[in-house]
């Protein structure tokens, strides 16, 4: 999980293998890591 903001390094991104985003509304700033993993774990959840 990224930082608010600027997200995953360059570096931290290169070594990925998947690299996935949650698509933010107009006007959201962002989601603090604890909900943006709650989306991403709810979404993998059938996987």
């Amino acid at each position: 999980m990224g930082t608010e903001g600027d997200g995953l390094s360059r570096r931290a991104l290169a070594g990925a293998d998947t690299v996935v985003r949650i698509p933010m509304a107009g006007g959201v700033d962002s989601l603090n890591v604890a909900a943006a993993s709650a989306v991403a774990m709810w979404a993998l959840r059938s996987a």
